[in-house]
């Protein structure tokens, strides 16, 4: 069980739900090692490893933050073996032995107990890490893959005999259905119940993902845009809130709103994991034309240089995500992940916007993970499937929030 916990929690393009999964292929490796040579492993079977975060550093100790969410103090002796290994390794076959001073706060750490006498005093046996530099040098490049290699929308219909599954996308162009082909290699995982975290998502299978879905992928697009061979997968159950912003208390991270739907007051909560934009209204009108089925203004995809929002890059290179060039309309997520945070003192009582949130249509209170303003003409020109997919893979193809920064 404790080896399954280490491997099922994920973080976007592999952050630390990676790095978890190497640190412990690379223990096992010490384990196999010292089991080859005859010598003695004094940490019992039932003892289990710590991984988890430097969170300090003491003259002879490491206060780890686990990833269970503990605080856990362990000695480190003359003894103890310090190892050093870099994302993506599964083994040590590389690894560098450093001194204790090279470990910095932030580093990603798997800690082999040594336990001995009753009741058990442990110290560390064997501390394997991986710099946080490193850890966010590859996250960064991950990132870019899924930016660039990545397609998201709503789940139609799902054929686990064939493999497959098929998504309604929102494009420059237009909608478009796009089957998603899922092999064995497939990675696939699902948000959990309730978090908007990345973090959380769970190693999961095809007979889980179903009509209604939100689904990101990651993968290689058909030369016609109608297929995808999925690289990895992940897909969850979120409410989707069209509606005018009532009241906004920026003290308890809450804000309500009137949902168009259903006519109803719904108060939505705002974290630090929560993802908040506003689109100009140039670019919300542009979207709003394409919507509606209308000529491209000026020729340009939305990530062409004229939607192009103030500090970011033009997609009229042909790097936006499923590899479309202006012409093609790629995914708006590539616009919307190109605009700033905005705080939640930004939004204002009176003003329309859109939100992906965590939360059954029973539940008093939900979170965002995507609340989006400035969404008046979209509203007016959108069906609610449209909408849905327009916020959908931007909410599922960015690990971080912004809330936080308000």
């Amino acid at each position: 069980m404790q080896m399954l916990r280490f491997e099922t929690r994920s973080v976007f393009a592999g952050s630390a739900v990676r790095a978890g999964a190497c640190l412990w292929l690379a223990l096992m490796s010490v384990v196999c090692t010292l089991a080859q040579t005859g010598t003695p492993t004094a940490a019992p079977a039932k003892t289990p490893p710590v991984l988890g975060t430097i969170k300090a550093i003491g003259s002879e100790s490491l206060t780890i933050a686990t990833d269970a969410g503990a605080e856990t103090k362990v000695t480190v002796t003359s003894a103890t073996k310090l190892l050093r290994v870099t994302p993506g390794s599964k083994d040590l076959t590389q690894a560098e032995a450093i001194p204790f001073s090279e470990f910095q706060q932030g580093d990603r750490v798997l800690v082999r107990l040594r336990c001995a006498g009753e009741p058990p005093v442990c110290e560390a046996g064997t501390v394997i890490a991986m710099k946080k530099n490193d850890i966010a040098e590859r996250q960064a490049h991950e990132r870019e893959e899924w930016q660039k290699h990545g397609i998201g929308g709503l789940v139609k219909s799902v054929d686990p005999a064939q493999g497959s599954i098929t998504i309604g996308t929102m494009t420059g162009a237009g909608k478009k259905d796009v089957t998603i082909a899922v092999g064995k290699s497939t990675l696939i995982r699902r948000y959990a119940p309730g978090s908007v975290k990345f973090d959380d998502a769970k190693v999961s299978n095809l007979a889980e993902v179903n009509p209604g879905d939100q689904l990101r992928v990651r993968g290689v697009r058909s030369a016609d845009g109608t297929s995808f061979a999925a690289d990895e997968v992940v897909a969850g159950a979120f409410r989707n809130i069209a509606g005018i912003i009532s009241a906004v208390d920026a003290g308890a991270g809450t804000i309500t709103v009137s949902d168009l739907a259903t006519k109803k007051s719904e108060v939505v909560k705002v974290n630090s994991d929560s993802q908040l934009r506003k689109l100009p209204l140039q670019i919300a009108q542009m979207i709003a034309t394409r919507l509606k089925g209308g000529a491209e203004a000026g020729g340009s995809a939305p990530g062409g240089q004229a939607a192009a929002p103030a500090g970011g890059t033009t997609g009229a290179s042909g790097g936006g995500t499923g590899g479309q060039g202006r012409n093609g309309g790629g995914d708006l997520q590539q616009l919307l992940g190109r605009l700033a945070a905005a705080p939640l003192a930004d939004f204002q009582k009176g003003e329309a916007v859109m939100i992906v949130a965590t939360g059954g249509p029973k539940d008093a209170q939900v979170t965002a993970i995507t609340m989006l303003g400035g969404v008046e003409p979209l509203l007016q020109a959108a069906t609610q499937e449209q909408a849905s997919s327009i916020l959908t893979p931007w909410s599922l193809s960015n690990g971080g929030g912004d809330a936080a920064a308000q």
